[in-house]
């Protein structure tokens, strides 16, 4: 979820920007494809603020330091160079009914085009999606294709971000999930949220972790809570849940979540989790 440029952050996006990072294995030589889904601003999926006024901007990045550079990763990208490496294409919407619940390919995109990134196992490209103008929500969707014409996934591929912001579902009974993943030096996170609008609750689950609570904000503020990492958490991924208000519905919810590292290093969440959801050892709990 993105917001237009103009946009009061109380509305649950705190800077109008937002960035995925796509991963693409380095056996995966061919050609590949990143597809937005109903890119415009405009239409029932998207939140309109009196009438349909906003331009989001969606840029692909490749090269050295679109993914190393540490601006990119933080959580202040924003204010910072989160437009490292170089640009391979843009492209900027409105409100164009021709996108409205329809697919945008960028591409072909040529792997080699991005970083190579050892760490994370192959080439990487950085897509950002920015609000230029106006003060309206844009609800999308990506995905890493071998196709430009279908969704069609890249084998070992993966896409994600180090600061999330998204819109709940108004289906109280809907349970979302994000999936940081903490490292081999992990030893504590810091567990952050925005604008929550005591929209029930968000808990962790994971190997010694059995739904934990996380502190949560209220309107326009963030509020933060540290968690220690165990052994068994270590080199793999944690679950986020968000689960809504039982009691009252709240429509339009949009939220932003960060985790880091004790060094202050924002962790990733990814969309497909490293070694699988996390399941809980009540032997490891009791150690």
């Amino acid at each position: 979820m993105t917001f237009g440029g103009d946009s009061d952050p109380s509305w649950g996006d705190d800077d109008f920007c937002q960035i995925f990072f796509c991963v693409i294995p380095l056996s995966h030589t061919t050609p590949v494809y990143i597809r937005v889904y109903d890119p415009d601003t405009g239409g029932s999926l998207d939140e309109v603020k009196g009438v349909f006024n906003s331009v989001i901007e969606f840029s692909v990045y490749g090269g050295a330091g679109c993914w190393s550079d540490t601006s990119a990763q933080s959580i202040y990208a924003s204010k910072q160079n989160f437009r490292s490496g170089y640009m391979l294409t843009s492209k900027s919407f409105g409100d164009d009914q021709r996108y409205d619940k329809q697919w945008y390919t960028f591409g072909p995109l040529n792997p080699s085009e991005g970083e190579n990134a050892e760490r994370l196992g192959g080439n990487v490209l950085k897509i950002i999606a920015q609000g230029i103008s106006g003060d309206d929500g844009n609800q999308y969707r990506y995905f890493l294709s071998t196709r430009p014409d279908e969704n069609r996934p890249v084998e070992g591929g993966n896409l994600f971000t180090y600061k999330y912001h998204f819109r709940l579902p108004d289906n109280p009974k809907q349970v979302c999930q994000i999936y940081p993943f903490a490292d081999e030096e992990t030893i504590s996170i810091e567990v952050r949220n925005f604008d929550w609008d005591n929209d029930g609750t968000i808990r962790i689950f994971s190997a010694a972790k059995n739904g934990i609570n996380c502190d949560i904000s209220g309107e326009n503020n963030w509020v933060t809570r540290i968690f220690n990492i165990v052994k068994e958490e270590k080199n793999s991924s944690l679950e986020i849940q968000f689960i809504k208000n039982q009691s009252e519905i709240i429509r339009n919810n949009n939220v932003v979540v960060t985790v880091r590292n004790q060094y202050g290093i924002s962790l990733p969440f990814y969309v497909i989790p490293i070694g699988g959801i996390p399941v809980y050892s009540p032997r490891i709990r009791m150690k």
